[in-house]
């Protein structure tokens, strides 16, 4: 396995904002000639990337045959759109490295967590914005994930069920001019990308209508969509497996760790589709 470590420098970065790949060996008497690779967005409230939603869950995709990335994205005090224009940038760092890492440009996945579902949630609806190309210089069919793995993620700034916390780093003195634009329910087109969402019942942090309501949004514009809602667990499982225990002993829930089977399955399904 190749390790590559860049960094990531854009409008706003953070000096220690950067992209880590985890490239599996794929030598030529394989049958495997190029394998799909998932990027991957902890979460943090946008104050920071955890590590629990970050390494636990790339060694199940490692071990599943994926290539992983793990964004450490700029957060508070950079503000939107630098974390965006992060992901955007590691998805070209991905694409400009295909042929040499051996990735399938078709089967790229972005999976968030919490914040970070969020994020992956932006370049999921935004990927074909003349913004966004415009300004990483990159054509925007360069920017499309194959689909989106969402975690407990943040999606609506609707003041009943919003993680407002994290929408106030995202945005600071910007709150109440872009939150609209920002709740991300309300920007899915028919180019929102598929997705694959996951929640519990018991998340007292971000409530679970977040996922609902985007998979009803998903749903009336005829995107692919796969939902699963958990009756137990906290916020923050990450892998929900002992890889992603807290020091507290808490983070780990048996019910919810089939979340990763699933969402391989489905991201098999997709891949197959192509």
């Amino acid at each position: 396995m190749i390790i590559e470590r860049m960094k990531l420098q854009t409008e706003g970065s953070l000096p220690d904002a950067h992209f880590i790949a985890y490239v599996l060996d794929t030598p030529g008497d394989l049958h495997i000639k190029k394998r799909p690779m998932v990027i991957l967005c902890p979460g943090g409230g946008y104050e920071r990337t955890s590590f629990r939603e970050g390494e636990p869950i790339a060694m199940y995709f490692l071990q599943k045959g994926y290539h992983v990335g793990i964004l450490r994205y700029s957060t508070a005090p950079a503000k939107y759109p630098t974390a965006l224009l992060e992901l955007g940038m590691a998805m070209g760092i991905v694409k400009g490295h295909s042929e040499e890492w051996k990735v399938d440009e078709r089967q790229i996945f972005v999976q968030g967590s919490s914040a970070g579902g969020h994020l992956a949630g932006c370049l999921g609806v935004f990927w074909n914005s003349t913004f966004l190309s415009k300004k990483l210089g990159i054509p925007s069919e360069k920017l499309r994930p194959a689909g989106l793995l969402l975690s407990y993620p943040v999606i609506s700034s609707d003041e009943n069920i919003s993680h407002k916390g994290s929408f106030l780093n995202l945005l600071q003195d910007e709150y109440e001019e872009k939150k609209e634009m920002l709740s991300l329910e309300r920007q899915v087109t028919e180019y929102t990308v598929p997705c694959f969402i996951w929640h519990t019942f018991e998340d007292r942090t971000v409530p679970v209508q977040n996922s609902v309501r985007m998979a009803e949004a998903l749903h009336e514009k005829g995107i692919r969509t796969e939902l699963h809602l958990f009756q137990k667990g906290s916020h923050g499982l990450g892998s929900a497996g002992e890889e992603s225990r807290r020091a507290d002993g808490s983070g780990v829930q048996e019910e919810c760790q089939c979340w990763m089977d699933l969402a391989y399955k489905w991201m098999e399904n997709i891949c197959k589709d192509q």
